[in-house]
């Protein structure tokens, strides 16, 4: 299949399905002499593992990485470094049903045009388990911001029509909140909220918003592999994202030039500063050294338990109930993929920067 390949310089390739015997990655142009551990993976694998809270699927997966290639006495030797992670819970008689009719808001109708062919076991490449490969390569990718004092921080900044107070956030409550909100009173209410969705075999959808703090100015390559294009295409290739913004994003077309503008001044160290962050840390395609923002949009679980209409390939049309263990609302479990995905956009950005300019080259020749 294509389409399972990301990156330029610091390329990921993904691989296996929802109820295959594994999933995997395999990470290649990672530097050599990286402090490299799975205890390090782990981390992040186990911040969107399933099953912790209701507000999940109940699916039991201890989701544990093993390091198969490219690490030497817990450090990187700059060959592809290979991850797998065993499928130990799969169900997938809650699926065989399903073989025969097109889920609404699934993969099922596009992959069998595609294909002629699916794997109907969970939505096979096209489910969210997929997403396992991209958050193990975050994890190395964060590893080498981590070293270059660049920070990415993501985090629910709403959930159905409920949002964040930015004055009651605090970025410890992201690991204490069930649905990743720094803002511990609107997890309460969208717990709520979620807890009547539930009630009614429905779900819900939100947004992702995420920050990159420390990132230097100049990275991003003009036109067709701008920053903020290859962050979009990084971020909308997650399955449940449907659209992404940056900055003041869509609020900008009801802005005036003035308004949007982000002013440019010297503070008293003589430093380029923005008086404010309209454009999101981007301009030109080209990060401007202030904070990169984006948002990501998801969409509703589309797996619920409330009658829906459809078709089968029979060529009727008939009423299902979608069975199976399915999460209530993605966001939360999403947080760390956009993390992720991002993490691994910025160091290949990173890398492709470093040839731009000629003195940058000489300063390797000169070490």
């Amino acid at each position: 299949m294509s389409g399972s390949i990301y990156g330029n310089l610091f390329k990921i390739s993904t691989w296996g399905e929802s109820h295959g015997k594994g999933i995997g990655v395999v990470v290649d142009g990672c530097p050599a002499g990286l402090t490299l551990t799975e205890e390090m993976i782990q981390v992040y694998l186990n911040r969107r593992r399933p099953g912790q809270t209701k507000y999940a699927t109940p699916r039991k997966e201890r989701d544990q990485v093993e390091i198969l290639s490219g690490v030497f006495e817990q450090k990187t030797t700059g060959t592809p470094i290979s991850l797998v992670i065993m499928n130990t819970n799969q169900q997938s008689g809650d699926y065989s049903e399903i073989a025969n009719y097109y889920r609404p808001g699934h993969a099922d109708y596009t992959y069998d045009e595609k294909y002629g062919f699916r794997d109907y076991r969970g939505g096979g490449r096209s489910s969210g388990r997929e997403t396992i490969g991209r958050v193990a390569a975050g994890a190395i990718a964060m590893a080498i911001l981590n070293q270059l004092g660049i920070n990415v921080c993501a985090y629910t900044k709403s959930i159905g029509d409920i949002s964040i107070d930015y004055k009651s956030c605090n970025k410890e409550n992201i690991l204490l909140s069930p649905l990743a909100m720094p803002d511990l009173e609107a997890s309460k209410a969208a717990q709520a909220l979620l807890d009547d969705k539930i009630k009614e075999l429905d779900s819900a959808g939100g947004v992702i918003e995420c920050i990159v703090s420390g990132m230097p100015t100049g990275i991003g390559e003009p036109v067709f592999d701008k920053l903020d294009a290859n962050l979009a295409k990084a971020i909308l290739s997650i399955g449940a994202v449907k659209g992404i913004e940056f900055g003041s994003g869509f609020k900008s077309s009801q802005m005036s030039g003035s308004d949007n503008n982000d002013n440019f001044r010297f503070d008293t160290e003589g430093k380029v500063r923005k008086v404010t962050n309209h454009a999101g840390g981007i301009l030109g395609g080209i990060s401007d050294g202030t904070e990169i923002i984006l948002r990501a949009s998801v969409k509703p679980t589309p797996s619920i338990a409330k009658t829906q209409d459809t078709i089968n390939k029979s060529g009727e049309n008939i009423k299902v109930n979608i069975k199976g263990r399915h999460d209530p609302i993605i966001v939360p479990r999403a947080v760390v993929v956009v993390e992720a995905m991002t993490a691994v956009t910025i160091v290949d950005m990173l890398f492709m920067s470093m040839t731009s300019r000629i003195d940058n080259i000489k300063k390797f020749f000169d070490h």
